[in-house]
């Protein structure tokens, strides 16, 4: 008579879904719900229509946590939203990643300090896109929370390899891109921050088309726009710190 074989757990092997997996999917459900909370303000808030648009967070090391293609915000639940490995871009259960899903990933890979992406079609950032023209330094807040200048990726088709090149060099040192003929996008070191980032983006376009009609908005001088932009970061991060 042969001897009995071990189980797994007594060979210290845990099956899949066990208890190891516990800690890491009550903390995927939280962040689902957030991002579901996120997808429904941005259509709320006019920054995107129907299921165009994308909205993801950092899940550990190696994966987000994105929307999915063709859902409307709506209706989508928390059980929706996809886990998408940062490495290989394979992701988890029935429902597909957002078209945008690279692009994401590739934030997080080369920005290790963002853990929000939203990508919007909002109005005026969109029509600058279309002009791809360079939003300067024009208000206080864009300098503070975006950087020195918000600048417009070239055009590439959506979805492609060469749209995520050309978003990531957009957005070096940057808390927000345009993207030519498309939409724009907005990071931050969580949601809420990305939220803010979105707004502001707006904001700063909506004047910079109407100074147009003045004679063209007038620029903070560049190292002065650096500057606001540090002390914007270092004071974030001291109010970071008091709350930990």
């Amino acid at each position: 008579m042969s001897p009995r074989r071990k189980s797994k757990a007594s060979r210290g092997i845990r099956p899949a879904g066990g208890k190891g997996s516990r800690p890491k999917a009550v903390k995927w459900r939280a962040l689902r719900e957030e991002v579901v909370r996120a997808g429904r303000r941005l259509l709320r808030e006019g920054l995107v229509a129907r299921t165009w648009g994308n909205v993801s967070v950092r899940a550990g090391a190696e994966h987000m946590l994105i929307t999915p293609t063709g859902r409307a915000y709506d209706r989508m639940a928390p059980g929706d939203i996809v886990p998408v490995n940062l490495r290989t871009y394979t992701h988890e259960g029935p429902l597909l990643p957002s078209s945008e899903g690279k692009l994401h990933a590739e934030i997080y890979r080369t920005r290790p300090e963002v853990h929000a992406v939203i990508h919007t079609h909002q109005m005026n950032a969109s029509t600058v896109a279309a002009a791809r023209r360079e939003v300067p330094p024009i208000l206080d807040d864009m300098a503070q929370i975006i950087g020195p200048t918000v600048r417009v990726a070239r055009y590439a088709l959506p979805s492609t390899d060469r749209i995520v090149r050309e978003t990531i060099k957009a957005l070096r040192g940057r808390m927000a891109a345009l993207m030519a003929n498309h939409g724009a996008v907005c990071v931050g070191r969580d949601l809420d921050e990305a939220f803010v980032v979105c707004q502001i983006l707006e904001k700063a376009c909506r004047a910079f088309i109407e100074a147009e009609f003045l004679g063209g908005a007038k620029s903070i001088h560049r190292a002065e726009a650096r500057m606001m932009r540090e002390f914007y970061l270092k004071k974030y991060s001291m109010l970071d710190q008091r709350k930990t």
